[in-house]
């Protein structure tokens, strides 16, 4: 169960990314009605993905995953121990934190009173939540990094 979970959500990461990218640039040149409509796909899409993102990671986090349940066990070694340090502690932060952000970026969009002050709000939260995704990767060569592509 540990490695089809940890598989799916390897592979999303690249959905994840590629929505929140297209979300962002969507923001940016939506200046029209259709390219409204476009962007406004795009970060619905970057939602969705976001939140199966989210409920896998929890999953790997609180139940399946050996490298968390080692981390508890001990929780000062493992802030000395840069791998574990950065899947109990960095990676859950800064991947709630993106969550946390294209959410907010939604909701701010929804209340705005003018089509340049929703693009606006929706390129800097998904810009800033995009930043965020990236930075918490596990990116090989990193302490914990992993491959790009798990098969």
């Amino acid at each position: 169960m540990y490695t089809l979970v940890l598989d799916l959500h390897s592979w999303l990461r690249w959905l994840a990314l590629a929505a929140g990218i297209l979300a962002t640039v969507g923001a940016l040149s939506a200046s029209d009605a259709g390219r409204s409509r476009r962007a406004d796909t795009w970060g619905m899409v970057f939602i969705m993905v976001l939140d199966i993102q989210l409920l896998l990671g929890l999953l790997l986090y609180l139940v399946l995953s050996p490298f968390t349940r080692e981390a508890f066990n001990d929780f000062a070694a493992a802030m000395k121990n840069a791998g574990l340090r950065f899947f109990a502690v960095e990676h859950l932060t800064l991947m709630l934190a993106a969550v946390l952000v294209a959410h907010l970026g939604r909701v701010l969009a929804r209340k705005a009173k003018t089509p340049e002050a929703k693009r606006g709000r929706l390129l800097i939260c998904f810009g800033l939540a995009t930043l965020l995704m990236i930075i918490g990767i596990p990116w090989p060569g990193l302490a914990a990094g992993r491959p790009l592509f798990r098969i």
